[in-house]
């Protein structure tokens, strides 16, 4: 499986390269802040939405610490998408949030 860090992420963002980041917290967590773009589908809520992503695309996926942003790439990688775990999580990030 792919891994991203975040801080290469946050250079990616500021050279304004169009990301697809998808964050699988729960919402209470995301309303804490978020990555700016980043588009919000719980880790649980995940199979549910499938409908919703687009497999020509590549993803960025985040949650709090990277265990659940792991589980939902395997889960993903598993249907035929294209994934990158962020290493560590919203822990290690630093740039802006919204």
């Amino acid at each position: 499986m792919k891994q991203i860090a975040a801080q290469e992420v946050e250079e990616k963002l500021e050279k304004g390269e169009r990301l697809h980041i998808l964050d699988v917290r729960e919402t209470d967590e995301v309303a804490e802040g978020k990555i700016p773009g980043a588009v919000n589908i719980p880790l649980g809520l995940l199979e549910f939405q499938l409908q919703d992503l687009d497999r020509s695309q590549h993803y960025i996926v985040v949650c709090h610490s990277g265990g659940r942003s792991f589980m939902a790439c395997q889960f993903l990688e598993s249907r035929g998408y294209d994934v990158a775990n962020l290493n560590g999580g919203m822990m290690e990030w630093t740039g802006k949030t919204e």
